[in-house]
Formats: C-alpha cells, sequence, structure tokens
C-alpha cells in the first residue's frame, strides 16, 4: 500500500510506458510520481530530492541506466532503483544488479505487476527507514543510559569522598571534577566565604584562564556569582543574556549553584560551557544535589575545628586547675606545719611540764593532725606532706 509522503521518480523515454506505470497504475493508488526522460535529468533530479524509489527503463538513450546506477553510487545516493528490461535481457539485468539495481520488471506488464515490484520494494524502503530510526533511538537511548550511569557515579564518588577525605583542597578539587562529569561542561570553580572578611574566595578550579586561575585563595569576581550570593538561588544563563556578565569572556552558558548551610550562602560552584546549551532542569538539580556535599563538607570542617578548640580550651583549663591544686596544696602544707610545729614542742618537753591530761589532748591533736596529712596526701599525690620539727 501507498504510504503518506512516498516519492517515486520514473525514468522512461517512452511516454506510453510512463502513462501506464505513473498515471494509470501508480497516482491512482496515492503514489507521487515525477517522470524524466533520460539519465542525465534523473541524476540532477536525485540529487536535487533523493526519491524514496527510482524506476528506470534498461534501454534509455544517450546515459544507460548502468550509467545511472555508477553516478549514483558515486553521489552516495541509495535509493533503490528498479530496472524496466525487455524479454531476451538477461545479461543487462544481471549487470544492472551487480551495479546495485534492487530489483527488475520484465516489459510488457499489468498494472498488478507494476504495482507489486514497486509495493515490495517500498516495503523493504520502510523497514530499512524503521530500523534506522530504531538505531538511532537505541543510541541515544545507551547514550543517556551512559551519561545518567557517569552522573550517579559521579554523585557517588562525592559522597565517599566528603566523608573519607580529610584534606579539604584534595576534596573541594573532587567536588570540582565532579561537577564537570555532571554538567558536561568545560570550566568549573568552587568559591568559599572567608569568615573573617566576608568575601567568597576561589578554592579550587578546572579550565580557568591562567589570569583567573592565578587568584587561588584570593576573591574572584565573574559577574553572576554575587547575584547568587544575594539571591540564594541557582542561576542559568546562556547566550545573549551572558553578554552583560564577565563570566562571558570564558563561554555562551553559565550556571551557578549556591553552597548554603540552611539559608546563609557560604559559598558558590560556577559552571560554563563554551557552545550556547543552556542548563537543563536536571542538571541543574545534580550540579545542586554536589552542592548539597559540598555544605555537608564544610558543616563537618567547622565542626571539626569546633571540637579541636574545645579539646584545647579543655586542656588549658585542667592546667589552670592544676596550678590552682597544686598552690592549693602547698597552702595546706604550710598550714599543717604551722599547727604542728607548737605541738611538738609541747609534747617534747620544751615548753614546760605537762599534765598527764594536756599531754593526752596534744597526742589527740597531733594524731588529729597526721590523720589530716595522710587524707590531703591522698587527695593531692604530687605534694608530699610532713610534718617536719622546726
Amino acid at each position: 500500500m501507498a504510504s503518506a509522503g512516498d516519492r517515486i521518480l520514473l525514468v522512461e523515454d517512452d511516454p506510453k510506458i510512463s502513462d501506464l506505470i505513473a498515471r494509470q497504475t501508480l497516482i491512482p493508488v496515492g503514489y507521487s510520481v515525477e517522470v524524466v526522460i533520460d539519465a542525465a535529468s534523473a541524476i540532477k533530479q536525485a540529487l536535487l530530492t533523493p526519491p524514496d524509489l527510482i524506476i528506470a527503463d534498461l534501454n534509455l538513450p544517450g546515459l544507460s541506466t548502468k550509467d545511472l546506477l555508477v553516478a549514483l553510487a558515486a553521489q552516495g545516493v541509495n535509493t533503490p532503483l528498479m530496472v524496466i528490461a525487455n524479454k531476451g535481457q538477461e545479461q543487462e539485468i544481471i549487470q544492472a544488479f551487480r551495479l546495485g539495481a534492487a530489483d527488475y520488471l520484465l516489459w510488457p506488464a499489468r498494472d498488478a505487476e507494476v504495482l507489486s515490484v514497486v509495493e515490495r520494494l517500498l516495503g523493504r524502503v520502510h523497514e530499512a527507514h524503521d530500523r534506522q530510526r530504531l538505531d538511532l533511538k537505541l543510541s541515544e537511548v545507551n547514550y543517556e543510559l551512559q551519561r545518567r550511569t557517569r552522573e550517579l557515579t559521579a554523585i557517588i564518588n562525592i559522597g565517599k569522598a566528603v566523608v573519607s577525605t580529610p584534606d579539604q583542597r584534595v576534596l573541594f578539587q573532587k567536588i570540582v571534577d565532579g561537577v564537570l562529569q555532571v554538567s558536561d561542561a568545560s570550566i568549573a570553580w568552587l568559591l568559599i566565604r572567608d569568615d573573617a572578611s566576608k568575601q567568597f574566595l576561589l578554592m579550587s578550579q578546572h579550565g580557568l584562564p591562567k589570569v583567573w586561575a592565578k587568584r587561588i585563595n584570593m576573591p574572584l569576581d565573574d559577574g553572576i556569582s554575587g547575584l547568587v550570593a544575594l539571591s540564594g538561588e541557582t542561576l542559568s544563563i546562556s547566550g545573549d543574556p551572558l553578554l552583560k556578565f564577565r563570566v562571558a569572556n570564558l563561554g555562551r552558558s553559565a550556571c551557578a549553584v549556591p553552597i548554603k548551610i540552611q539559608r546563609e550562602v557560604i559559598g558558590m560552584l560556577v559552571v560554563v560551557r563554551k557552545d550556547e546549551r543552556p542548563f537543563e532542569n536536571m542538571e541543574q538539580t545534580l550540579l545542586e544535589a554536589i552542592s548539597d556535599y559540598a555544605s555537608i563538607s564544610l558543616v563537618n570542617a567547622r565542626l571539626f575545628r569546633a571540637l579541636n578548640s574545645s579539646a584545647q580550651t579543655s586542656v588549658e583549663g585542667e592546667k589552670r586547675q592544676n596550678a590552682l591544686l597544686e598552690s592549693f596544696r602547698n597552702s595546706v602544707a604550710e598550714e599543717l606545719q604551722s599547727a604542728a610545729y607548737p605541738i611538738e614542742l609541747l609534747l617534747t618537753g620544751k615548753a614546760g611540764n605537762l599534765t598527764d591530761i594536756q599531754r593526752q589532748a596534744l597526742q589527740s591533736t597531733r594524731a588529729a593532725l597526721q590523720r589530716l596529712v595522710r587524707a590531703a596526701e591522698k587527695t593531692m599525690p604530687a605534694v608530699p606532706i610532713t610534718l617536719k620539727k622546726k
């Protein structure tokens, strides 16, 4: 059956044959048929608007149908060609097949035979087109699958790096490399806000020109990061609107994604393409996912610094406490020595005669002081305390 848009080029110098094939047989069933009378005109027409099928008489004047086959093949025209031959021209038909003919029709022939051969050939053409479309679709699906796999792999690798890479410089470079993989961009850089100056500093990059790249650890004004810092939203610009910004010197399409802790912008990821392709919604979503990983890494770094500072403060506090305790021990030792000295004098008889009751009281007092000394040594072992005679 005729398919809408099927175009047939008939190369026939005999008006009776062309009338039977075109006007009486093919056009009534819906085919579009164009008739030329020689091979030269057929070559010109086939190159101008390639038809779906060519029907050519094997006995054309001037350039033969075999010359037509050779010329079309040389020009890269792969339209199937059916030859019309008279009975007894079997050798010519074989030669035509060797040169690329797709089928043949012996003349004279009835309209039903003409229609049958045409439908058979166009059926092959439709099948070939369907296969080509299917192959193209499969290639597109396969490319998209590979792309999604690369993107997923990049996201997973960045996630692993966030929890396993202690060196923040190395982590920042891995984040930039991951951004390039998921965005199909040629240039990318990472800006982090300095807590002291509140400026956004260039921390890592890939593909920046030297005059930009040498600004590592310094502020970098690309023209669009400031807008993202104020809005806190992803910004994608391509084409002529990008010309208003300095980043247009690097490419024709750019996307800047904020790195946020809650609603506070603490950094930005910026990617640039040389061509004008805008960044799709899916690409922006993936960039935002990487931005979240970057945010997590920065939060982890802040927590680590806070814990480190807390631990250092704790150590310093413990040192101060130990110093106070040591001072207290020394004071206790001096006081115990002062209290023990007069008791020792009395007990050794240097302070006059004592009654038994007085001596017993002094001995009890000395025993109490000795117990106090032992208790102090247990709680403050660093300073040994002894009761000495002065």
